[in-house]
């Protein structure tokens, strides 16, 4: 009798396993890109990447000449970051104040 308790108990914890598995996204972010100019020295010209999380979207970064751009989730307005601010962003981030 206890052997057959055993086997239930096994049989339900691999199921459980195999259902947590079979849930989790091996590509959590996906990046779409979008060039409008194959040559980025021209005015005008940028690289547009939409950005998702699960199927979500995150934002949209806009890439060009002079500054980045960030649109959030659902935005309409954009946060303009130049080079030299996004150069000082990223230190800070990558190395601490």
């Amino acid at each position: 009798m206890t052997r057959q308790t055993t086997r239930v108990r096994v049989r339900r914890v691999r199921t459980r396993r195999r259902n947590s598995s079979k849930n989790l996204n091996p590509w959590r972010h996906v990046v779409k890109a979008e060039l409008a100019n194959f040559e980025l020295v021209k005015a005008g010209s940028s690289l547009r990447l939409e950005i998702f999380s699960n199927a979500e979207k995150i934002g949209e970064l806009e890439v060009g000449r002079g500054a980045l751009y960030w649109y959030g989730r659902k935005r309409k307005k954009r946060e303009r970051v130049d080079w030299s601010r996004f150069a000082d962003m990223m230190d800070e981030l990558a190395y601490g104040k």
